[in-house]
């Protein structure tokens, strides 16, 4: 048996403790997962100023004896980011709470607040698989998720409708937020354009947004019956039942928003195929508009976004087919797909605005 090295008393009290704190990472989003739960940040945004430790126990929906418990909860939530506490003026003994730029995106009315986002994302449905991860490298199905729930994400949500509203608002909330980026910061990608086609668009959320700011675009969203039935569409927006597989409707322009990562990459060429064949040629203004991670070099990148950028990765393992893809991986699929040329632009935080053309 070979022989350990020896490690340095402090190197390994440092690998206890790291290793203690990827062990219990899960808290981190329990606990947070609770606060949204418990309407934390709607009660503080609601007071109109800090509130105090006091104040914020007695609007709480919590059985009074669990109260002495609020500031452990608390406490774990102002050292990863969500709080900022602070000493109440005239009373050294009392704490208040404000919000930061993070838990304001979880205040239920804020126009991108991603709460929903947040409770699907941390519904047992989907955080389940990752405990058959092991069991999944193993067998012979797809994913994790289907070694969990013996079907596809896409199945599941086809077939229960709490789940699909579930999955339907969690999209919706994070498009929100990337449209406001998008007619805000990128405005130009869609002047000139006559119309466009939002594939998997979801409930409309993207689309909307632009058929608002552009009243002459026509807007068209395709996406599966389940997804868009019963939907109701504008004087330039449309919602079309579909499959990005088998058609897409002729267009200037075609969005894929956060659609390609759900992917494996032979799946991409065929949906990028599909892309092609319904644009005009690039003389003519044709391009399909792509919104995703570009995973970035550990040299240039900053830790902490690549840090999120590969647990993205990893929830595309788990959940589907897909994963995320750094810049090269990307330049791959458009060529094997037929494109000549594309523009990445990362402007959109952990995410880019890439143009492509035919």
């Amino acid at each position: 048996m070979m022989a350990l090295p020896n490690i340095e008393r402090s190197e390994l009290l440092q690998a206890q403790a790291h290793i203690w704190n990827q062990t219990f990472n899960f808290i981190s989003s329990a606990t947070l997962k609770c606060a949204i739960q418990l309407g934390i940040p709607d009660i503080i945004h609601n007071h109109g100023q800090p509130i105090p430790l006091s104040e914020l126990l007695t609007a709480l929906p919590i059985n009074p004896t669990k109260g002495h418990c609020i500031y452990r909860l608390m406490r774990i939530l102002v050292r990863s980011g969500f709080f900022v506490q602070q000493k109440v003026t005239g009373n050294e003994h009392e704490v208040e709470y404000l919000l930061t730029p993070a838990s304001q995106l979880l205040i239920k009315d804020h126009p991108s607040s991603l709460k929903p986002f947040l409770l699907a994302m941390l519904d047992p449905i989907i955080t389940n698989p990752s405990n058959f991860i092991s069991t999944w490298f193993q067998n012979e199905d797809q994913t994790p998720f289907y070694t969990a729930n013996g079907g596809t994400l896409w199945d599941q949500a086809g077939q229960e409708p709490v789940l699909n509203n579930f999955f339907n608002e969690a999209m919706a909330s994070d498009a929100r937020l990337v449209a406001s980026m998008l007619l805000k910061e990128c405005k130009g990608v869609f002047e000139g354009l006559n119309s466009f086609v939002d594939v998997g668009g979801g409930t409309g959320a993207v689309a909307k947004a632009i058929a608002e700011a552009f009243p002459h675009l026509k807007c068209t969203v395709l996406d599966l019956p389940h997804v868009v039935a019963n939907l109701q569409g504008t004087k330039n927006l449309n919602f079309l039942e579909g499959d990005m597989f088998e058609a897409i409707p002729p267009a200037d322009a075609i969005l894929l928003k956060w659609i390609l990562h759900d992917w494996s990459d032979e799946d991409c060429v065929k949906i990028l195929k599909r892309c092609r064949e319904a644009i005009p040629s690039k003389e003519k203004g044709g391009k399909v508009i792509i919104i995703e991670m570009v995973i970035q070099d550990y040299k240039e990148g900053d830790n902490e976004s690549i840090k999120t950028q590969l647990f993205f990765d990893m929830m595309m393992m788990i959940t589907v087919t897909g994963k995320e893809r750094n810049e090269e991986e990307w330049k791959k699929l458009f060529l094997d797909a037929g494109f000549s040329d594309c523009k990445i632009m990362p402007v959109l935080g952990l995410r880019s605005l890439i143009e492509l053309y035919p």
